[in-house]
């Protein structure tokens, strides 16, 4: 199916506490952030961990072609982590729709606090979808090797 052959019909987006561990593996493969040592079978520890899950499911394969979660207390702060779509669907407008699916239940559950950290170049897919920079504040990453200890 082509770009402009898509229709809201061919794609769904769920809500899950479990899905195929080989599927979102492959999800992370393609995004780049799959390590080497990571054990494919905690994926289902990983999705039951995350706040929400979201899988957008290719309706004739019944796979995944894209996935994003939230991280949050649940009451008040939520980070969205993890989004991605499978190269060939990017494009659909999948990611809107999972990124969608999430911020409802977020506000629906009524966290107004939620942020995210976006790979550079991704700033106006996030714009669009009512995100702004968090100016004043810079994104950081622990490195062991960093602590100097």
């Amino acid at each position: 199916m082509r770009n402009d052959e898509w229709n809201d019909n061919s794609i769904r987006v769920d809500l899950v506490r479990s899905w195929q561990e080989e599927q979102i593996v492959g999800l992370y493969r393609a995004a780049g952030w799959w390590k080497e040592g990571m054990d494919a079978r905690r994926i289902n520890d990983l999705i039951r961990g995350s706040f929400l899950f979201a899988v957008a499911i290719d309706i004739s394969t019944g796979r995944a072609v894209g996935m994003g979660r939230v991280i949050s207390d649940g009451i008040a702060d939520a980070y969205i982590q993890d989004l991605v779509v499978q190269g060939d669907k990017r494009g659909w407008g999948v990611g809107t729709m999972i990124l969608t699916k999430l911020l409802e239940e977020c506000k629906f559950r009524k966290i107004t606090w939620i942020g995210l950290i976006a790979e550079p170049g991704k700033e106006e897919f996030y714009r669009s979808l009512g995100f702004s920079p968090m100016f004043g504040h810079v994104p950081m990453l622990f490195r062991e090797e960093a602590k100097g200890c």
